[in-house]
């Protein structure tokens, strides 16, 4: 169908043409990606059941963490399956509701990270910087608000951004990923995709960086804290600053490789190179973060002791 110019509901499927043949290493390389997505589930939903069972755990900055470790559990599930299926397949395709469901839940899973990164920068601010108001402007009704808008704000995003692909007309189905991307799907577009393109500059100037001005502006004032504070504030904002920097230091370099590809020509990168890099911001992000948290954490390592050895 490449060269032909047909409307979203005439593409009955997409073809993914960065699958190589790997022989009978796909059998390994399947029990591997086996491997990580069991420990992902396994970890995200343990730390998930901790901070709902532990109700010394239902603060703001641990409800914060329940929502972004379910936000891992969607990011890894909109991937991990789908892969398992194209790496023992032959036909490398994918049914053209499916890819779109697959780029859905991808960016919303890249769009709810970020917002809930935003928000826990946020939490640790006021709990360094404001520590006397605290409670109260971080009430349970403020965490609720913060946990919905982290996740409507993002879903409609990308139902506008899913909307405004499926009208275009398309000039080809073959995408250079293994995985759908909105980019690839967008460019096939036999108008250049110009509505899908501002729509998406717009969003990401008035939003993201918006969100990226947030963090900044409240790692600056804790780092502010941090130095002119005594010695115990010093160690209190160091002990639960450091998982969330790591992790969004992780995500950033993640989001920031998916970029890069997307707008730069990598074809003189090895193939293997450019799908490890692809799959870095869904596959490092839940794998590190139930292990940022979990180890670094006093009251959670406390929990999960407790839970499996007893008092």
């Amino acid at each position: 169908k490449t060269g032909e110019v047909m409307n979203v509901s005439q593409v009955s499927y997409f073809t993914l043409s960065a699958y190589f043949d790997i022989g009978p290493f796909k059998y390994g390389i399947f029990l591997v990606i086996m491997c990580v997505y069991m420990f992902i589930i396994g970890s995200n939903v343990l730390l998930i059941a901790v901070i709902c069972v532990n109700r010394s755990l239902h603060e703001p900055m641990f409800l914060f963490l329940c929502s972004l470790f379910v936000n891992e559990l969607l990011g890894s599930s909109s991937l991990f399956p789908f892969l398992l299926v194209q790496i023992l397949s032959d036909v490398h395709s994918v049914c053209a509701p499916l890819c779109f469901l697959q780029i859905f839940c991808l960016y919303m899973y890249v769009n709810v990270e970020f917002y809930n990164l935003a928000v826990m920068s946020y939490d640790r601010y006021l709990a360094i910087c404001h520590p006397l108001h605290y409670s109260t402007q971080m009430s349970f009704s403020m965490v609720v608000k913060l946990v919905v808008l982290s996740w409507c704000l993002p879903f409609v995003a990308i139902v506008v951004m899913i909307l405004l692909n499926v009208s275009s007309a398309l000039c080809g189905n073959v995408i250079d990923r293994v995985f759908c991307n909105n980019y690839y799907v967008a460019s096939l577009s036999c108008s250049g995709a110009m509505a899908s393109n501002v729509y998406g500059l717009a969003y990401t100037f008035s939003v993201l960086l918006s969100l990226a001005a947030l963090i900044l502006y409240t790692y600056v004032k804790i780092l502010q804290v941090c130095f002119s504070g005594s010695k115990q504030t010093r160690q209190k904002a160091i002990s639960t600053c450091t998982p969330h920097l790591a992790s969004l230091i992780n995500f950033s370099f993640g989001s920031f490789f998916a970029v890069l590809q997307s707008r730069f020509d990598m074809s003189r990168v090895p193939n293997v190179i450019r799908i490890i890099l692809s799959l870095y911001f869904v596959t490092c992000q839940p794998l590190l973060n139930p292990l940022l948290y979990g180890l670094k954490l006093n009251k959670i390592q406390i929990t999960c002791r407790t839970l499996f050895f007893g008092q």
